[in-house]
């Protein structure tokens, strides 16, 4: 077979990927389907990935809620439901083994990455601060965000009444549950500023040789 053959071989086969690359670009620019503005189903634990102007924007740092008031009327049993999100991956009886997570009975109030049973990531071992309610408040709502790099995936509980609920349920499952602080003072009223009384308008002033602010006759001539 002589190179004039092999050149047709070549360039039938360079045609044939041409034009199978061109039907492809033509067929996504016609049948492209959009973006839709809102997913079908959520995946319950996964978080959703920010698009467009969200992607840049910071959220809002949450308030803080007064805990001695929350804790004390926070509904428990509604706690215990909202714990069985967690027990996909921690035991949380007493004694309990670690399963993908550390054992969660007494956490409230426990040093962080503190058992020695279970293998903490290096971004959760950084710190053996306590899990005190404002912390457990924060990290329930988005982990990666508080911890970030920890192995923990879960997406958090966006809802503060599931996470007050949550952790009041968890102070219970302890052997000695972290008191719950006093209710904050509520913070007085401004003071009352007093109004201003109202400046009355200022008199005319009477014309130069006019008294009792009458005006004067015009002078005869001559």
């Amino acid at each position: 077979m002589d190179s004039f053959e092999w050149n047709k071989i070549v360039g039938a086969v360079l045609g044939t990927l041409l034009f199978v690359v061109a039907i492809k670009i033509v067929s996504e620019a016609i049948f492209e389907v959009p973006m839709p503005a809102k997913p079908g189903y959520v995946v319950q634990g996964v978080p959703a990935a920010a698009t467009g102007s969200n992607a840049s924007a910071q959220p809002a740092e949450e308030p803080l809620p007064d805990f001695g008031t929350a804790l004390a009327k926070a509904d428990i049993a509604k706690g215990q439901q909202v714990s069985q999100r967690c027990q996909q991956c921690h035991d949380l009886s007493r004694g309990g083994p670690d399963k993908i997570g550390p054992n969660l009975w007494g956490v409230v109030g426990r040093a962080r990455a503190s058992r020695s049973s279970f293998s903490y990531s290096t971004a959760m071992a950084s710190s053996h601060a306590p899990w005190t309610f404002e912390t457990l408040f924060r990290y329930l709502k988005s982990p990666q965000a508080v911890v970030p790099g920890t192995k923990m995936t879960f997406a958090g509980l966006p809802s503060a009444q599931d996470r007050i609920d949550l952790i009041a349920w968890l102070r219970t499952q302890s052997d000695s549950p972290v008191p719950i602080p006093p209710p904050a003072p509520k913070s007085a009223p401004p003071p009352s500023v007093p109004a201003r009384p109202a400046t009355p308008p200022a008199s005319a002033k009477p014309a130069p040789g006019a008294p009792n602010g009458k005006t004067a006759p015009p002078s005869k001539a001559g």
